[in-house]
């Protein structure tokens, strides 16, 4: 038996793939404008904008993974934007500190922020957190694809991504992926004219 594939190897340390959120996905489309607040972890966060040397190597390994996930299904590689990084790392560390439980509290502000850097976009998220695997990143992917929200989410109409990793004494490592796509052209009726 592969400990690391069982989670119930060993029910103490109860390897948390608690793709964390609580098997939950969230996609907000739209185009509208709107002023973010910040919130208490976004202000908590703001100088993790650059990763660890480990959580850079997990950010990587992820979007690998998801590129490589989309490839086998025809989808084109996302591209990765250093803003949305941004975004979601600051999410990771405000999680891993505490600040903010594991999830999606704050979307909306990430995904209005985002909005007003890149133009009209459509966004969505995919959180996870993590402890004991020897292969975090794998385990995070194996977590979301095992979702359906959360496969919508990596195999949707998006063009860029962005990754951000983030993990605390405890060993507990923390997962957030934010999708960015152009929103639709809107379509006008034709002119009886």
């Amino acid at each position: 038996m592969n400990p690391a594939a069982d989670a119930r190897a060993h029910p103490r340390v109860r390897r948390c793939v608690s793709v964390a959120a609580a098997i939950v996905a969230l996609a907000v489309g739209g185009c509208a404008t709107s002023t973010a607040s910040g919130g208490p972890s976004v202000a908590a966060a703001r100088a993790a904008t650059r990763p660890s040397a480990a959580g850079a190597a997990l950010e990587r390994e992820v979007v690998e993974l998801v590129n490589r996930h989309r490839g086998a299904r025809g989808l084109p590689a996302l591209r990765v934007d250093e803003r949305i990084g941004r975004q979601a790392r600051s999410h990771s560390v405000a999680m891993a500190a505490g600040a903010v439980p594991p999830g999606h509290a704050g979307f909306d502000d990430r995904s209005d922020t985002l909005r007003r850097l890149m133009s009209c976009r459509r966004s969505a998220e995919n959180v996870a957190f993590n402890r004991g695997y020897r292969n975090a990143a794998s385990e995070a992917m194996r977590g979301w694809l095992g979702s359906p929200g959360h496969r919508t989410n990596i195999e949707g109409p998006y063009d860029a991504t962005g990754v951000g990793v983030a993990s605390n004494a405890r060993g507990e490592v923390y997962f957030t992926q934010i999708f960015v796509g152009a929103c639709a052209s809107p379509t006008r009726a034709p002119s009886n004219r």
